[in-house]
């Protein structure tokens, strides 16, 4: 068991989910990865901590009072221990802080913002919530890539926020990927370039989460009222499947 207890700034640190019917998600996810929930009360919008094995792993909410019609959709966060400067950097790059760096009491800071290309994403500042406490185990966060039509843009752009190493590890007119390092370190994230296949598709922060075996939990996906978008087919990096909950929230699912 991969257990975490912090994180560099520009990893991937957390991801939490906005659904509808917050029962129903809970009842997916319970069965596709065996975890749990924790309520964290009215004080704190009833956000729900979920739970592999006792640890931590994301977060899910219903949507904001007054945004009902949001729709379903898992969201990034990549660490930052200055916010601050992380919206600055935000703002110097081109991109937009749609939500300014703001306290949840006792837990952390975060804020929300756009890169160039229109991809949203998230920056926290822990407190006494550092992240996923599992990571690239069953059920837990594993990887995470920005999906966008303007490359350059991006991979300049995530460079100035985070100081990326990037290397591309795919070029041809069909497949267009970088992957993004901190130091000397392996990749902690990536950048896949969007072709017309997908047409009608916004850019989007993709989220990952580790399978034992993704075949059988494709099958636990359509099973538990889920659909199979993609997949299972192989990869260099493991067995893949791209999903969606029943709320219509897409993810991604990997074993190696």
């Amino acid at each position: 068991m991969v257990e975490r207890s912090g994180y560099v700034d520009g990893e991937p640190c957390w991801a939490d989910l906005v659904a509808p019917d917050l029962a129903a998600a809970q009842r997916f996810y319970s069965t596709l990865f065996g975890w749990t929930f924790l309520d964290t009360g009215a004080d704190f919008g009833h956000y729900v901590m979920c739970l592999k094995d006792g640890k931590v792993v994301a977060g899910m909410s219903p949507p904001m009072p007054g945004a009902e019609q949001t729709p379903a959709a898992w969201s990034l966060y990549l660490m930052s221990h200055d916010l601050e400067d992380t919206a600055r950097r935000v703002d110097a790059g081109g991109g937009k802080v749609i939500v300014a760096p703001m306290d949840i009491p006792s837990n952390g800071r975060m804020l929300f913002a756009l890169d160039p290309s229109g991809a949203a994403f998230g920056a926290w500042e822990p407190g006494q919530h550092t992240g996923s406490q599992l990571f690239d185990e069953d059920g837990a966060l594993c990887w995470a890539e920005v999906n966008t039509r303007e490359p350059d843009a991006v991979d300049t752009f995530y460079q100035g926020l985070f100081g990326y190493r990037q290397t591309r590890v795919e070029a041809d007119e069909q497949f267009d990927y970088t992957a993004w390092s901190l130091g000397n370190a392996d990749p902690v994230a990536g950048r896949l370039t969007m072709t017309e296949a997908w047409e009608g598709i916004p850019p989007h922060w993709m989220v990952y989460f580790a399978a034992e075996d993704t075949d059988r939990a494709a099958d636990r996906v359509r099973s538990a009222g889920g659909q199979v978008q993609h997949g299972p087919f192989d990869s260099p990096h493991g067995r893949i499947a791209v999903v969606v909950d029943p709320n219509g929230a897409v993810f991604t699912m990997i074993s190696r």
